[in-house]
């Protein structure tokens, strides 16, 4: 289902300093996903969408933004994609995550886009625009597996269009990286599978990888997930309870060995594993954190 609501606030405020992704402000323009990746931690009940599967698309956004960003002060990173993904299938035709950056890049802010979603290549010439202050997408990554990515998220784009549309980007020259997570035990969390992310990741132009090596499972995004093991992975539910039980983090398997390899193939393919971020009034290029 698709229903449009009525939004009262649109930005909210990141705590700060926000050391992953370096933003001041994060926006969501819907409610819900369609990608409907087994492991979503936005189906936790402390965010209240009562069903994931269910559109809600903000009405009012793009007025909304206008006026709350005429208001600001400070011109830091706006982010979009922590709560669902900013170019689902539905931004086809609803254009809310297009026509926002136009606002956006009207008002000369920053923006960090987080995304599977290969639809970014349509608002290419206005992250040109935004690049002037800073741009930046990063594409959710976790498997180099076509093959595994279409069970553990369906809606979405397959990885290796999802690595096609970095590399268009990369080329023209807007800064793209990888979110390397979530890595899920048991399925994800093996050498061969880190390599391939981060091989492919410098073979398409991107400049750094965010890596978290585990999952969190919390209430109905522990149920969720587990019903999807059992329908996808059958007994692997099972190996998730004996070994994490009602655990808020479940970490990847030999996750300091994997980080190891991931910070070594890094420094290979001088790839940052830290997010470039904005630095106000300045002309020279993002820093590291």
């Amino acid at each position: 289902m698709i229903k449009e609501i009525t939004a009262k606030t649109l930005l909210a405020s990141v705590k700060q300093p926000d050391t992953w992704f370096g933003l001041k402000y994060n926006l969501n323009l819907y409610r819900g996903c369609q990608h409907q990746c087994i492991y979503c931690d936005s189906r936790s009940e402390c965010y209240q969408i009562e069903n994931f599967a269910d559109i809600l698309v903000k009405a009012n956004a793009i007025e909304l933004l206008d006026n709350e960003l005429r208001r600001k002060r400070v011109k830091g990173t706006i982010g979009t994609g922590s709560m669902n993904d900013p170019y689902m299938p539905v931004e086809a035709t609803r254009n809310l995550t297009g026509r926002a950056l136009e606002v956006i890049a009207a008002h000369g802010f920053p923006v960090h886009i987080l995304t599977k979603g290969t639809l970014v290549l349509r608002d290419l010439p206005t992250l040109r625009e935004i690049q002037r202050t800073f741009a930046a997408v990063s594409f959710t990554i976790t498997t180099s597996s076509d093959e595994l990515g279409k069970h553990l998220e369906p809606g979405a784009p397959k990885v290796s269009e999802r690595f096609a549309a970095l590399e268009k980007l990369s080329a023209a020259g807007i800064l793209t990286g990888v979110t390397m997570m979530p890595i899920l035990p048991f399925l994800e969390d093996n050498e061969q599978n880190i390599r391939g992310i981060v091989e492919k990741a410098a073979a398409s132009g991107a400049k750094y990888i965010l890596a978290a090596f585990g999952v969190t499972l919390r209430d109905r995004q522990r149920a969720y997930f587990y019903h999807q093991l059992d329908e996808n992975f059958p007994g692997l539910k099972e190996k998730y309870q004996r070994a994490f039980g009602n655990c808020y983090y479940a970490p990847a398997q030999n996750a300091k060995q994997l980080e190891t390899l991931f910070k070594e193939l890094c420094a290979t393919y001088n790839l940052s594993t830290r997010m470039p971020v904005y630095q106000p009034h300045t002309t020279t290029q993002p820093q590291l954190f």
